[in-house]
């Protein structure tokens, strides 16, 4: 038999570095916790030290300190100290969001129907949600485990199952022959993912031949866990597939009595990739929001490098740099982890009110009344999520002088009903630290027979934070698999440098109020 010639696949240009270490983090990041945990990792990498909210943070702080927290496992607050910081002043910071439209497994997900095992699911966000249809789909989350047979101690533990075992079918066209014309579907009754067969676990046991009697069952999960006494276990197994709860326990390395609650989402399991005739594309899940959040980590770190003289960075420095990665922006930001939640504020007030290690302050300063709202009015935001890059084949719902270009550079979002939290002053001084690393802008404003979406930038300016609203241009927001530019990302992150290395400098040349 002659052998086929394959011929090479052809590579075109090299993808930009930040494009390629873009698509490792968020292929290792299919969920919020996921996505704090991988920046948490860059941070400490970094030097950067862990605080915890529940713990006094006198005596942990000192100039050109580097810290982080984390909270509900989904959300993260990372800043640098200024040597020459006082009670009062700024923080200058980059704002996103870890979390993206998907569905999540409801409390009570077993579901059987002719056969098929199915597992319940509650959509997440304002998602494309006919993308999900007939895509390689998997679970990834955490789940609460006991930590040993005793059940008095509990840990949470993240979970990313990498291979296909969830998917929700279309309609064959021959049952439905207007689908091509109007895609229509209920979210409730269309769009229960299939777990398995039913039948499956019998048919693909090996058939015994021998004359000798199979050896009896073993007990079902159902009996075994009337015997356990693990916190919780017989209601889990009656309310999730026993087949769905020993894989979970499989991943883990636990039994499946230890699993006592778990929070699991979908994704898809195709991997993150760069496209278009010259690499000039990334085709990805989570774009909005996880390129932002790798984004503002990176250029974070990058900017406390030491200078090719070896000068330290924060040594001029009168201000705190810092990010902060919110949870469950596409369904209001109204939760603990949330930007309307106190995580920022509670923040900067510690830090306004509390000695730093080798900084000499006055008991009068650190205790001063007002040091708190003196650093809320220095204080200024970057409001980082994507922006609606201009789409070739609709082109006629973009506005006519607004239409952002894919590797275009970043983009200036404004809404004069303020959906987003952009003003003259603050586009002036992000235009001014753009100016300075080289980095062009663009500006998207939708149109008026439009609704425009809004982000963490309004809720955020309500604390008194000056706030201007940004994002890099991507096509299909919201798909299960968007695109952007490979390019866009190198020059966000240069644009955040810039902003926290110059931004102080920048600040002293306006005066408004």
């Amino acid at each position: 038999m002659t052998a086929v010639a394959i011929a090479p696949l052809t590579k075109g240009p090299n993808p930009p570095p930040a494009a390629l270490r873009f698509l490792r983090y968020v292929d290792a990041s299919p969920t919020p916790f996921h996505a704090t945990a991988v920046s948490a990792r860059m941070l400490q990498d970094a030097g950067f030290v862990r605080l915890r909210e529940s713990e006094p943070w006198e005596g942990k702080i000192k100039k050109g300190g580097r810290y982080y927290f984390t909270r509900n496992q989904s959300a993260l607050v990372a800043f640098a100290v200024g040597h020459q910081f006082r009670p009062g002043n700024g923080v200058h910071l980059v704002g996103a969001h870890t979390d993206s439209p998907n569905f999540h497994i409801k409390p009570i997900s077993s579901k059987k129907k002719e056969g098929y095992l199915q597992c319940s699911v509650e959509t997440y966000g304002g998602g494309l949600w006919s993308t999900w249809f007939d895509r390689d789909l998997s679970l990834a989350g955490r789940v609460i485990v006991a930590d040993g047979k005793d059940n008095k101690s509990f840990s949470s533990k993240l979970i990313h199952i990498r291979r296909p075992i969830l998917r929700i079918p279309t309609l064959a066209i021959h049952l439905n022959r207007t689908a091509n014309e109007a895609f229509k579907f209920n979210q409730e009754d269309n769009m229960v993912p299939i777990l398995g067969l039913e039948a499956a676990k019998a048919l693909n046991q090996p058939v015994n031949n021998n004359s000798v009697p199979p050896t009896p069952a073993a007990p079902t999960l159902a009996a075994e866990s009337s015997e356990s006494s693990a916190v919780g276990s017989p209601s889990m197994q009656s309310k999730h597939h026993p087949a769905l709860l020993e894989l979970i326990a499989n991943e883990l390395s636990v039994s499946v009595e230890a699993i006592q609650d778990f929070e699991l989402s979908l994704y898809d399991t195709q991997a993150a990739s760069i496209g278009g005739l010259n690499n000039e594309f990334i085709h990805s899940p989570r774009l909005d929001n996880q390129m932002s959040c790798f984004c503002a980590t990176e250029a974070l770190i990058d900017s406390l490098q030491s200078s090719s003289g070896g000068s330290e960075p924060l040594s001029a420095s009168a201000s705190i740099r810092a990010i902060a990665l919110f949870d469950n922006e596409e369904v209001g930001s109204v939760s603990t982890h949330g930007a309307e939640s106190n995580m920022l504020a509670s923040t900067v007030r510690r830090l306004a009110s509390m000695p730093i290690e080798g900084i000499e302050t006055t008991e009068t300063e650190w205790r001063n009344a007002t040091a708190y709202e003196r650093a809320i009015a220095k204080s200024f935001l970057i409001s980082s999520d994507m922006a609606h890059g201009f789409h070739p084949n609709y082109s006629s719902f973009y506005e006519d002088s607004h239409r952002p270009r894919i590797n275009g550079g970043p983009v200036i979002k404004t809404n004069a009903k303020q959906r987003y939290a952009s003003t003259a002053p603050t586009t002036f001084l992000l235009r001014r630290v753009a100016k300075m690393a080289d980095v062009p802008l663009q500006e998207f404003e939708v149109r008026n027979d439009m609704p425009c979406g809004s982000t963490i930038g309004p809720m955020m300016s309500k604390t008194g934070i000056r706030t201007v609203d940004i994002g890099n241009p991507q096509l299909s927001m919201h798909s299960i698999r968007e695109t952007c530019g490979s390019g866009d990302v190198e020059l966000k992150e240069k644009l955040f440098v810039s902003f926290f290395n110059n931004f102080e400098a920048v600040d002293s040349e306006l005066t408004i109020d």
